[in-house]
């Protein structure tokens, strides 16, 4: 049985403690490893490595950094059918799908292969009488990444690239349910000759995690999981004195207009429904059918569901994946007979697949829901699994006053024809990231990831812009080089321009 151990100092590590977790292929249902559960200990070893090598990769030049990532995104190009069946293995996801998420992480590694133009500062010449004013910005020192198990690979380099090209050093503590991709990621990290212990890998649950948010010698935390456990996680971090990005939960609507290109829009919500197996906090969980658009996008969108090839993520053809584990595939079957008792058409039903050859593997098919209202338990939980509600609405200011009223506002996206309507949509959603007739509006690199209300905790977007601030701290320098043949007073007021 293969052991999944830590990445601390640039190399494989056991760890202190005994305890492991079983890793299974959702595709079978079979345990394939075991990987160590780290322990506050492990967690100290990997911030006193981090420290050390901050030292000196706080000093190195921004050409260092940045040859470091340029040899590091060819790398992830060069291995990315590896990284990408690694991840379908312990994920469940298709492989094509797990190479798509490797591309739009290695989008913000290209980021930071162009942080030189990036960070420079400002510099203000003559402010006053011989008095020049610059800015730039500096590394925190060492900052940590707890991610999710349903973007192994691109939620980790959504932080960790600008990070490390910053200055800082990095501790990613990723899921224990799909943990190899994080030490194959690090691997390569170190044949793009990044010093040892500049990123380092401690797997393991809640006392890694808790580690990690008391630990004095750690100054930020980046985080992306569920709404109560990024509420956890930004309470515990900040009352440590710590930085914190906490991205939570999604429960993401699609509104379709009676002028929308019904067979385009269903295509696509389709996709952004069962996608990933409906794992992504940018899914498409609810369809907002408007007035006489609702019967015409069901008939399309039973017929496309139908027609989603569930099986192994590595099976050539295979459009949808099992689950990542057995409770999650128990959970999403659970909520679609929930939905049917409090009233909802199960129009298709996705429970109780079976795939040949497969039969223990944690498969359901796609579930679509009709006449879903905003009072069941499948509108109001977020279930993270492939199954579309429907929710019928009567005019689009209808539909913006449903969606404003969710707790949450990660995504949202409008199929229409009208320019009108588009605009009026995106000016009056309270939603931090917007689609016109693109289902899953997820940013590209240089512009930065996160919601509005429940789904982001606290302040701080991640990746882009944000993610520069985030990772650094501004510094702004008075200078004055005073000659000597022209004395200056110096005076008791307080000091102006003047």
């Amino acid at each position: 049985m293969k052991t999944i151990e830590h990445w601390i100092n640039g190399s494989s590590a056991p760890g202190s403690g005994s305890a492991t977790q079983p890793v299974f292929n959702p595709a079978t249902g079979a345990e394939q490893a075991r990987v160590v559960l780290g322990t506050t200990a492990d967690v100290d070893t990997a911030v006193r490595a981090a420290t050390r090598a901050f030292e000196t990769w706080s000093e190195s030049s921004l050409t260092q950094r940045t040859q470091v990532m340029f040899a590091f995104r060819q790398l992830l190009v060069e291995h990315e059918e590896e990284l990408g069946r690694i991840i379908s293995a312990e994920h469940g996801k298709t492989v094509d799908d797990a190479r798509g998420e490797i591309t739009r992480g290695r989008e913000v590694v290209e980021f930071a292969c162009g942080l030189g133009d990036v960070l420079k500062g400002s510099f203000s010449d003559q402010v006053s009488r011989g008095v020049d004013v610059h800015n730039f910005r500096q590394p925190l020192g060492v900052v940590a990444g707890i991610t999710p198990f349903n973007f192994p690979a691109m939620v980790p380099l959504w932080m960790h690239p600008i990070a490390i090209a910053t200055g800082n050093t990095f501790i990613l503590k990723p899921s224990e349910r799909d943990p190899s991709a994080a030490n194959f990621v690090a691997d390569l990290y170190k044949q793009a000759g990044l010093p040892d212990g500049v990123f380092n890998v401690v797997h393991g649950g809640k006392d890694a995690v808790d580690a990690i948010l008391t630990h004095p010698g750690i100054e930020a935390v980046s985080f992306v999981g569920s709404t109560p456990i990024a509420k956890y996680v930004h309470e515990q971090a900040t009352s440590h004195g710590k930085r914190v990005q906490a991205l939570g939960g999604a429960k993401n609507h699609a509104v379709v207009l009676p002028d929308a290109d019904l067979e385009f829009a269903a295509n696509h919500i389709t996709a952004g429904a069962y996608g990933s197996a409906g794992e992504r906090c940018m899914a498409v969980s609810v369809a907002v059918a408007v007035g006489d658009a609702a019967d015409g996008l069901v008939e399309i969108l039973t017929r496309k569901a139908d027609e989603i090839k569930v099986g192994p993520g590595n099976a050539p053809g295979t459009d949808m994946g099992p689950l990542v584990t057995k409770a999650a595939q128990e959970r999403v079957e659970n909520a679609v007979g929930t939905a049917q008792t409090q009233g909802a058409t199960v129009v298709v039903d996705g429970r109780g697949l079976k795939v040949d050859g497969h039969e223990d593997g944690f498969f359901t098919g796609p579930s679509l829901l009709d006449h879903v209202t905003t009072e069941m338990d499948a509108y109001k939980e977020e279930l993270f699994g492939p199954v579309l509600a429907i929710v019928r609405a009567e005019s689009l200011d209808q539909a913006i006053e449903l969606i404003n009223a969710n707790p949450y506002g990660n995504g949202t996206a409008l199929f229409t024809a009208s320019g009108e309507a588009a605009r009026t949509f995106q000016r009056k959603i309270k939603v931090g990231m917007i689609g016109i007739n693109v289902p899953v509006p997820v940013p590209m690199a240089y512009y930065s990831f996160g919601g509005w209300k429940d789904s982001l905790i606290g302040d701080n977007p991640i990746h882009g812009p944000e993610g520069i601030r985030f990772y650094t701290r501004p510094k702004v320098v008075t200078t004055r080089w005073p000659q000597p043949a022209l004395q200056v007073t110096a005076g008791f007021d307080f000091p102006t321009s003047n």
